[in-house]
């Protein structure tokens, strides 16, 4: 892990939310360093969803407390948080179908720069914004030059993804929240997906839940483990992967079996 990656951006302090008498999480502490990529894994019913909406304001906790850029966001609203630099892609990148790829990017730029009423923003033109520098820029690192003129709805899933995550890098936020961000996705799209993303490695803070550890673990700086709703293991994927407290509960391995360390790194990595 890198250990000077930057400042605490994100702090939790005994974080708990609770839906009637299930404690989905449960007095979770996490710190998450400015420009880190890490990762939250963890089975169904883990908590790393629920942890994850607490972060970016869906969900009010029950106990604790949410620290941004040292200041408390606990009872902060999404809107609010995204305006503070805290993205989750699906906050700022519903994509338009029937606009054009580059359309698409242009909105985003407009709203992230220009600061526009609704109204301007639906009454802007986007060829006046399509030779941004920045939008060139966007087209090329996420590879989507080739389908920049494409109406979004006829995009692959993988390309979509790509536009999706662009349009959240454009706005510049400090830190990208990415639920899942390969679901769905095919061999090739992911490693398109993964590949643009680290351009990024080392410019911007990355915090990925995902299910899928195999395809993103050479990746991550750091993982954190999820397991009913707490945090039962966290630091370098290796470490983590061959904790037996994770062994046992995410990977359902008995510790003491002969060859799971093995089995526990190389067999089962795609848990769902």
């Amino acid at each position: 892990m890198n250990t000077d990656a930057g400042t605490e951006i994100i702090r939790t302090e005994n974080v708990t939310k609770r839906f009637g008498e299930l404690t989905a999480v449960d007095r979770v502490s996490y710190r998450l360093r400015e420009n880190e990529v890490a990762g939250i894994i963890g089975s169904n019913g883990a908590g790393k969803t629920t942890f994850f909406n607490l972060l970016t304001g869906y969900y009010p906790p029950d106990e604790g407390t949410i620290l941004f850029k040292g200041e408390d966001v606990t009872h902060v609203s999404p809107e609010r948080r995204v305006a503070m630099g805290m993205m989750r892609t699906f906050q700022l990148t519903s994509t338009f179908d029937n606009l054009r790829v580059i359309d698409n990017l242009v909105l985003s730029y407009y709203r992230a720069y220009k600061k526009p009423s609704l109204l301007s923003l639906l009454l802007t033109t986007c060829k006046r914004y399509r030779t941004e520098e920045k939008i060139a820029e966007a087209l090329g690192t996420f590879e989507l030059q080739g389908v920049a003129h494409r109406q979004v709805k006829h995009l692959s899933l993988g390309e979509k993804r790509r536009l999706e995550i662009a349009m959240a890098v454009l706005a510049e936020p400090r830190v990208l929240l990415l639920d899942e961000p390969l679901a769905g996705l095919g061999e090739s799209e992911i490693k398109g997906v993964l590949g643009v993303l680290g351009k990024h490695v080392g410019k911007q803070t990355i915090l990925i839940v995902e299910h899928k550890i195999s395809q993103v673990e050479n990746f991550l700086e750091r993982l954190t483990v999820m397991h009913e709703g707490k945090i039962i293991a966290d630091g370098e994927c290796e470490e983590c992967l061959r904790d037996p407290e994770v062994r046992r509960s995410y990977w359902q391995i008995d510790a003491s079996a002969e060859g799971a360390d093995q089995a526990s790194t190389y067999g089962v990595h795609d848990h769902e």
